[in-house]
């Protein structure tokens, strides 16, 4: 009898345990994953379910290697709000979003907020792939609605990319655990920085740690050198659309790559036939590994008895810190430069190369080219070649001081600006023979004048042909018609000179995109019912905006230039120039234009629901926006700002980024519009000065408007301003409240001040936001309007802070006017959420 019941307690048993693994890689809506079950890869390699890491009690959801001692996490979903019981439930919702919720009340700690991008998903199936990858996809469908790869956590798995997505702005990048019994994200976060050429770069908290040099076609520069062979193989891929690094294994390999708790992410780690855990190879760190060791224009060599030195042709700045092993001031050149006389160059061989965030590069110059477009730049320092295959192809230069260099072996040569007599390549060279210096003098000269020649009949043919053709463009109907487009240019431009700001003037620019659609006049006015009052949609400084209906059933929005509006003519030029360019998810697309006789018009995509301040400033329809959809349109601005600054082909300070400027689509997604105030920075520019300060009151920054000084930082004020505005429901020009009279700037500083923020919150989303997110937006916000614009974070690290849950840095005072230090106001438009011109004093 005792043996028959033993028999039956282990048979229960094994099927109880059989019932704790769903016997299958993939879930649907109709399953959840609780505390105790996994979904497993196929091929056995991954399990997915919730566990604890070390000695923590703490439960995750998470992915592991399915059949390695000691258990070996991959990936995690609720790093920063762990589970305290085995309450935890993991399922899959029907618009495709992933959830672990926990406790009595079902409460969400961590979502894939896939919905917020897929609104409308039917049928989706969620599955753990063969490569350690977590995928949401419509049933059938081979296309992936959301993966973890996207969103990774320490662990970089063969197939995974490390670097951004320029189309959707998704930005993988890694974050340490804060230890091995804490997964929560460390300040430790490694990413692909893309401003300048794209570099491998870590920072702790705000600070940089370290970095890679830039790809040089083999490796990362300064970064050893390991071919590619049977073990593993590895991209590097740089495009219009994406950047990022990617590596792949042999398939009989289980590789990964980790970032530790105490930042170190360089170290390519297998499991042996005994399975257990073994370093392939590690560039282990040493004293040049931290970011800028030896200051500026400091060479770090670790093989030195002192660290530290200065390139040749320089000197410490502070001696007598530099005697104390004190490195941070750097170096500064011995003598002045003399340029363009005499100043050349001074090759530094075997090195990492510096910091390339504030480089220009040319990725098909050659390394004469790249060093003739440096020496007739006085303002460049130093340039180099971007890969060390293919001969050497490609020119980085930089502007202004070289930080983080350091001895490498087998890397590529930096040519440094130096006073002629401490350079080793000068650009002149003398001629010991005089005789040959008047046949080189006769040769050049004959050859210049036959340039000459060839350059002037080049311009002659090509003012023919273009006298000929220049009044001709591309119809709909596949034939020609004739437009005055080039007279709208060229007499904006004559009605321009004099300005003296220069924004609309940069003749050097590309032209405009000649894909652009042109819709004639007649297709206009049927589209509009000849621009009938039932179809108009806005009026600005710019002029009038109509929807239509084109005959294929398209809805389209028309921006009518104003035949009285000098500025308009400007704003039309300038709209027309930069967005023809710019191509994101959260930029209102231009479809084409109408130039004819003397109507000028810019076609867009229409926007359903009209702009921001339609719905956040009006009592009735402000009730149809809750907090995931506010955060969301905050979170996308922020996106949509970044790839301005830093993400696109162009530099483009907006400088009018306000509520009834950001747009919203179908699903509630803000695309920024009205380009016609943009300014493009061109290599190293960081700011420009400007007499005619153009903008909106309310969101123009305080050097700005005072001072004339603008920047990207002038962007990230007005952000800000919208962050806040977005938060409480309330403008901030003309804001009252029954404490506060001046400002919503003043009024949430003082919230923030009291530790009563969350007042700030518009009443009706109390019940359904999630107060910590709403504490950080408040906290982001007010980083973004402090008064000094150093203060002031950049887009990426907007987005970042957005993004993770690290601890923030504390806001100082924010810029708001008050009614005594208000800039005198010009204004020319005939309603506050259109262009204001004001006078800086």
């Amino acid at each position: 009898m005792e043996i028959r019941y033993n028999i039956l307690f282990i048979s229960v048993l094994f099927s109880i345990l059989a019932t704790c693994t769903i016997q299958d890689d993939t879930m649907t809506v109709d399953q959840v994953l609780q505390n105790g079950y996994t979904l497993v890869s196929a091929n056995r390699m991954y399990e997915l379910g919730f566990f604890s890491p070390g000695r923590s009690s703490n439960r995750y959801l998470g992915i592991w290697f399915k059949n390695i001692s000691p258990q070996t996490v991959v990936w995690v979903a609720n790093r920063a709000i762990p589970i305290t019981d085995s309450s935890g439930v993991f399922r899959l919702v029907t618009n495709g979003s992933l959830l672990v919720s926990a406790g009595s009340n079902n409460t969400t700690v961590w979502s894939s907020n896939t919905s917020l991008v897929f609104p409308t998903t039917i049928n989706p199936v969620a599955q753990l792939l063969n490569t350690g990858n977590l995928v949401v996809r419509e049933k059938g469908e081979e296309g992936f609605i959301w993966q973890s790869f996207d969103y990774p956590g320490d662990t970089f798995l063969p197939g995974m990319k490390l670097g951004k997505d320029l189309v959707s702005g998704i930005d993988r990048r890694f974050t340490a655990w804060k230890s091995d019994d804490d997964p929560s994200p460390s300040e430790f976060v490694t990413f692909m920085e893309t401003n300048g050429f794209p570099q491998l770069f870590e920072t702790q908290g705000s600070v940089p740690h370290s970095r890679t040099g830039p790809w040089n076609g083999v490796t990362f520069n300064g970064f050893p050198n390991r071919q590619a062979n049977s073990i593993f193989s590895y991209e590097f891929v740089f495009n219009d659309k994406e950047v990022y690094f990617s590596y792949t294994v042999n398939t009989s390999i289980i590789a990964r790559v980790t970032l530790s708790p105490d930042g170190i992410f360089n170290s390519f780690n297998w499991v042996d036939q005994v399975r257990h855990w073994s370093t392939y190879w590690s560039a282990i760190p040493d004293m040049c590994s931290g970011f800028g060791r030896c200051g500026p224009n400091g060479v770090c060599n670790a093989q030195n008895s002192s660290l530290c030195s200065c390139m040749a042709g320089f000197e410490p700045r502070k001696l007598d810190e530099w005697s104390a092993s004190q490195w941070s001031s750097g170096c500064q050149r011995r003598k002045p430069l003399d340029c363009p006389n005499g100043d050349g160059f001074r090759a530094f061989k075997n090195v990492k190369l510096p910091d390339t965030r504030h480089s220009w590069y040319n990725r098909s110059m050659t390394l004469d080219e790249c060093a003739a477009a440096c020496k007739s730049n006085c303002t460049c320092t130093a340039y180099a070649n971007i890969e060390i295959t293919r001969g050497g192809s490609g020119c980085l230069r930089w502007f202004g001081d070289l930080t983080d260099v350091r001895t490498v072996v087998e890397s590529q040569d930096l040519y440094v600006r130096m006073a002629k007599s401490d350079a080793t390549i000068t650009e002149y060279k003398s001629e010991p023979n005089s005789n040959k210096k008047r046949r080189t003098i006769i040769v050049v000269g004959t050859i210049s004048s036959c340039i000459l020649v060839m350059v002037m009949l080049g311009i002659a043919i090509a003012y023919l042909w273009r006298k000929k053709t220049r009044y001709l463009v591309k119809s709909p109907d596949g034939g020609f018609r004739r437009t005055n487009i080039d007279k709208v240019y060229y007499s904006m431009k004559s009605q321009h000179d004099g300005d003296g700001d220069g924004d609309y003037d940069n003749d050097n620019d590309d032209d405009t995109d000649t894909e652009l659609s042109y819709y004639s006049l007649a297709q206009v006015l049927k589209a509009t019912k000849d621009f009938s009052n039932e179809n108009k949609l806005g009026e600005g400084g710019f002029g009038s905006v109509y929807m239509g209906i084109l005959d294929d059933g398209r809805e389209i929005a028309v921006k009518r230039l104003s035949k009285s509006s000098g500025q308009g003519i400007n704003e039309f030029k300038n709209e027309l120039k930069f967005i023809a360019k710019l191509q994101h998810r959260n930029l209102v697309k231009l479809l084409g234009y109408c130039n004819e006789g003397d109507e000028s018009m810019l076609i867009y995509e229409y926007m359903p629901n009209k702009s921001l301040d339609f719905f956040i400033f009006d009592k009735r329809r402000s009730l149809t926006l809750d907090w995931s959809t506010r955060f969301h349109i905050i979170h996308e601005i922020a996106r949509g700002i970044l790839y301005l600054h830093q993400d696109s082909r162009l530099k483009i300070v907006h400088r009018d980024l306000k509520a009834s400027n950001i747009l919203l689509d179908d699903d509630m997604n803000p695309k920024i519009s009205d380009f016609g105030l943009a300014r493009m920075f061109r290599d190293h520019e960081n700011e420009a000065n400007t007499t005619r300060v153009v903008g909106t009151l309310g969101y123009i920054s305080p050097e700005y408007a005072i001072e004339g000084i603008f920047s990207e930082k002038s962007d990230v004020f007005s952000f800000g301003v919208l962050v806040l505005e977005i938060i409480s429901g309330k403008k901030n020009r003309g804001f009252s409240d029954k404490k506060d009279s001046d400002s919503l700037l003043a009024h949430a500083w003082r919230l923030f001040k009291e530790d009563m923020a969350l007042e700030l919150l518009s009443p009706h989303m109390r019940e359904s936001s999630v107060d910590s997110k709403v504490l950080r937006s408040i906290h982001i916000g007010l980083l973004c309007v402090q008064h000094y614009a150093k203060d002031r974070p950049s887009m990426a690290y907007v987005v970042l802070m957005f993004d993770q849950d690290d601890a923030l840095p504390s806001p100082k005072q924010p810029a708001f006017f008050t009614k005594g230090t208000m800039p005198k106001v010009n204004q020319i438009s005939v309603n506050e959420v259109t262009m204001t011109e004001l006078e800086a004093r």
